[in-house]
């Protein structure tokens, strides 16, 4: 026999009901987030951070310097040089010789060398052709063949200071790389979040729904059946609700590593952090032209940039060996005179009788090595060029892959947003139904799971869409 109830206590049952079902209407589907007095880690700041501390970003600067460092070596095959050689034998009280030559010497960029020394020389036993007593010489070494338009000491430079661009370059394509892997687990992160909040309201109103389908069954006016009923539906989103939290609090700490702090310390993830939610579900107002993207691509991609830095020092190391083709033929002047002022009474008729001039003559007859270095060199070029065709290949596959997925994913959201909507039109009508008696409680779990569903639909591709939105940059290359 059910119990009766008087219409007092009959409004104060519904009242409680009207109170859960607001609460489902305004937490669950009204989108709003409380977030209290949690810190609110913003996208932007996200990005600040990753660029400013990372260890990998870090790591990347130290292979700039040290390409700089490469380039300061190289300088120094220019730099001016002192040198100076003493040498004396002294047997049985006889001064055999005594010689001393102080020298400096200064290469120039187009291989010509100039040098100038002095010259000692005294003792009984000396050499011929040396000229005892002071002397002093001003000279010059050109290269009239092989390293005249190149040599080995130009093109470590050129090719260090091309190493010295590559280096940037890959150092802005870790940091392409790095960015997009943050932001990617950023929105996953910030998506599992919006997911679980859905949830826990879920999981509030159901608790509600539940005290008041036990109100009525203990007032007699609803079955047993429905108290089950109304439990079994808390309990399947108790369950999710826990994955949903488990799946936020794993997210936030792949999140973390990419958050360090200064001096390498890494980022002690704090649980009460949490995304920006509005930034997640911020409309996309206007899309980039795909063809603006690639052509940006083309020409600032990082790892574009690269190969094009690793070609420059190809093409100089194809210069050298073409030039190894050219026999050495290296031409040495001297001008002499006595004492240590090598200019003085320096004239016409000077000249003609106080110098040292000579030449240097080297070249195989049959260029084996070189023609193998240079084939070698070509074939490097080659490779290089299969590897360059190939990369921009897969970069305008990538980014026009992002692109279709954009777009396939805006009409998708559009969608889902619509059937939410029309979720939430359907529920609340069944809603309006069960209070005045219509409708049954499974027929309203029924309405409320499929709502739930196209809701956490609806943030799954907000989510999609803003990592698709940053993969179209990252495959551009302008995450920089």
């Amino acid at each position: 026999m059910r119990r009766r109830y008087s219409f007092g206590n009959m409004n104060c049952v519904m009242r409680l009901f009207f109170i859960g079902v607001s609460s489902v209407w305004l937490c669950l589907f009204g989108g709003y987030n409380v977030y209290g007095q949690s810190k609110i880690l913003s996208f932007e700041e996200l990005l600040g951070v990753v660029k400013t501390y990372h260890p990998v970003l870090k790591q990347a600067q130290l292979e700039t310097k040290r390409a700089d460092a490469m380039v300061l070596e190289a300088r120094g095959s220019f730099d001016p040089q002192l040198r100076a050689d003493f040498e004396r034998k002294r047997f049985s009280n006889d001064l055999y010789y005594s010689y001393l030559n102080p020298e400096i010497a200064i290469p120039t960029w187009y291989g010509i060398e100039l040098y100038a020394g002095l010259e000692e020389i005294v003792g009984d036993r000396t050499n011929n052709e040396s000229t005892l007593g002071k002397t002093s010489y001003l000279g010059i070494s050109v290269p009239i063949g092989r390293d005249l338009l190149l040599d080995k000491r130009r093109a470590i430079l050129q090719q260090s200071k091309a190493f010295q661009s590559q280096t940037l370059a890959e150092q802005q394509n870790t940091v392409n790389n790095v960015l997009f892997d943050a932001t990617a687990v950023y929105w996953q992160w910030a998506g599992d979040y919006q997911i679980y909040r859905i949830l826990t309201d879920a999981v509030q109103v159901n608790r509600s729904r539940l005290r008041f389908i036990v109100l009525e069954y203990e007032q007699g006016s609803r079955a047993a059946i429905d108290t089950t009923e109304a439990y079994t539906q808390l309990q399947t989103f108790e369950i999710m609700q826990t994955q949903a939290w488990l799946d936020f609090q794993n997210s936030g700490l792949e999140l973390s590593t990419y958050m360090w702090l200064q001096n390498n310390v890494p980022f002690a993830w704090d649980p009460t952090v949490l995304p920006d939610t509005l930034a997640l579900a911020k409309k996309m107002t206007t899309l980039p032209v795909l063809e603006e993207v690639l052509s940006k691509a083309y020409t600032m991609h990082p790892k574009l940039r690269s190969f094009d830095y690793k070609m420059d020092m190809l093409e100089i190391e194809r210069r050298l060996k073409q030039n190894n083709l050219m026999p050495k033929f290296d031409l040495k002047a001297n001008l002499l005179n006595k004492g240590y002022n090598v200019v003085k009474g320096v004239d016409a008729a000077f000249l003609q009788e106080n110098y040292k001039i000579g030449f240097n003559f080297q070249m195989p007859l049959l260029l084996r090595e070189a023609r193998g270095a240079l084939r070698q060199t070509d074939i490097k070029i080659d490779q290089t060029n299969y590897d360059l065709e190939f990369t921009r290949l897969q970069i305008t596959n990538k980014v026009r892959a992002y692109y279709n997925e954009i777009m396939q994913l805006q009409k998708q959201l559009n969608t889902a947003e619509a059937a939410y909507e029309n979720y939430l039109r359907l529920f609340r009508g069944e809603d309006l139904r069960f209070q005045v008696g219509e409708s049954t409680l499974f027929l309203l779990n029924a309405r409320e799971n499929k709502l739930l569903e196209s809701k956490q639909k609806v943030v799954e591709l907000q989510a999609k869409l803003q990592k698709s939105l940053t993969g179209l940059y990252w495959a551009g290359g302008l995450l920089n």
